[in-house]
């Protein structure tokens, strides 16, 4: 999407949501190479079943396709 983004990802034991988004956000926005692009805040869920996940992933597939973004290239 172009004013967002949507990313599933799986969290090791231990792991630190907002220090790894901030790292994430850092490394990017670094080789981007337009200083700060993203917003502070973000908007989190836990997945907490396979079919939950499974529903999850085709909705962030199909969503710049109902946004009108036909072949979206960044989708993937």
């Amino acid at each position: 999407m172009p004013n967002h983004v949507h990313v599933l990802l799986y969290l090791a034991k231990g792991a630190d949501l907002p220090k790894v988004l901030h790292s994430w956000k850092s490394y990017t926005a670094h080789q981007i190479g337009r200083g700060a692009i993203w917003q502070r805040e973000y908007f989190d869920r836990v997945i907490r079943s396979p079919q939950e996940y499974v529903d999850t992933k085709v909705y962030v597939h199909a969503n710049p396709e109902k946004a009108g973004l036909r072949n979206w290239k960044w989708v993937g």
